[in-house]
């Protein structure tokens, strides 16, 4: 069998069907394997989440039946258990997320391709795949030569397309929708906003986070940080709610993120406090008896209206509910991961496509997105062992 895509759902599904006794190929068109899954490694790999399943399951969205089933074939302690056969212990964080205890992604790919080779699989670096000749093979360029392979049966793992740099970028859509497979448009996913800042506040705070703030949009509530950036915002509390500011984005021309710049004071607690500023400057009384200062008080007045700011009511409401307008997408080139892909609906239980038996999909190239946290890997390692299973009884084994 051929794998096209050497990232962490090709590198799985190999593992499961070379262990089923499958002979198994795996061709990617960077010079090495899994870099997205390295360059994701550089802040510590975060390889799932220790949340339980009633919690996690909600984060993949629409596609949570799917994952109902995928993470009860491949759970978070399962992959926890994995990584320990490859000699690679995980420790769970204050946050709740896991992680190598070498905080590095580079030990555990170099163990992993060991145990890919030693059980046979072979890995092919630099073939670009093109799509299949008139015979029905794979075909793949190779430097200037055509190279053709005609496997008993295909996963494509191509992922969606961000950082297209590591090799996901997209250019398997037409070749799918060739086939006449449904192929929703491939959006930004876990990415930063535009927010039209004022010059002072650019100048002044731009890369620097935003620490401990409450952030809602339609309907979903969150406590965590994010950064200022120099064109808006960006980071991981912003990433949870990027598919619904970004799909408010694409329907009206922009969105509403709201801010709590106080979350663990109660509104009617913050007025009795504000009430009792006397003749101290706003600034003083905020960063004294508040401990809002920085870039937290700073987005206070880049937002709130100036009459709101002496009226301690109203200004209770306003950092208890700051709203700020986010008015375009970052491109999806700068995206953590992708939205869209191959309709579910186009598969079967197996992960193969209905319409062309033998051909399997996994990872990001299909229609599922997640926020940061260990989700998104989670995901595909979870893809990858149901679809190295699909084909191995689809072939049989």
């Amino acid at each position: 069998m051929a794998i096209v895509g050497a990232g962490p759902a090709g590198l799985m599904a190999a593992e499961i069907a070379a262990g089923a006794g499958l002979r198994v190929a795996v061709f990617d068109h960077t010079p090495t394997p899994a870099r997205k899954l390295l360059l994701a490694g550089r802040g510590g790999l975060n390889l799932t989440h220790s949340e339980p399943l009633d919690r996690f399951l909600p984060r993949y969205g629409a596609a949570k039946p799917l994952f109902r089933r995928l993470l009860a074939g491949f759970s978070p302690e399962d992959l926890r258990g994995w990584a320990a056969g490859l000699g690679i212990e995980t420790f769970v964080g204050s946050s709740g997320r896991v992680f190598p205890v070498q905080m590095k992604a580079s030990t555990l790919v170099r163990a992993w391709l060991r145990r890919l080779d030693g059980l046979g699989v072979t890995l092919h670096s630099r073939h670009r795949w093109t799509g299949w000749n008139e015979n029905g093979a794979l075909t793949f360029r190779h430097g200037e030569e055509t190279v053709s392979v005609a496997p008993r049966a295909t996963l494509l793992a191509l992922g969606g397309a961000s950082w297209p740099r590591t090799g996901s970028d997209g250019g398997w859509v037409p070749l799918l929708e060739g086939l006449g497979v449904e192929v929703a448009p491939l959006v930004p996913s876990n990415m930063g906003f535009e927010v039209p800042w004022s010059d002072h506040l650019r100048d002044r705070f731009a890369g620097q986070p935003v620490k401990s703030v409450g952030l809602s949009a339609a309907g979903r509530r969150l406590k965590g940080e994010f950064i200022i950036t120099e064109t808006g915002i960006e980071g991981g509390a912003v990433y949870a709610l990027s598919a619904p500011l970004r799909d408010a984005i694409a329907a009206e021309g922009w969105a509403t993120l709201t801010l709590d710049l106080l979350p663990d004071i109660p509104e009617t607690e913050l007025v009795k406090r504000l009430r009792r500023r006397g003749a101290e400057s706003l600034s003083t009384f905020l960063k004294k008896s508040l401990s809002l200062a920085g870039p937290r008080a700073a987005l206070l007045r880049e937002f709130a209206p100036a009459a709101d700011l002496s009226d301690p009511v109203a200004l209770a409401r306003q950092i208890k509910g700051l709203s700020v307008v986010l008015t375009g997408v970052r491109p999806i080139e700068r995206a953590i991961s992708s939205a869209g892909g191959v309709r579910l609906s186009e598969l079967d239980g197996r992960l193969m496509l209905t319409r062309r038996p033998g051909l399997f999909l996994a990872g990001e190239m299909l229609d599922w997105e997640a926020p940061t946290g260990g989700y998104l890997l989670q995901g595909c390692f979870a893809m990858g062992v149901a679809a190295g299973k699909g084909m191995a009884e689809w072939l049989g084994r």
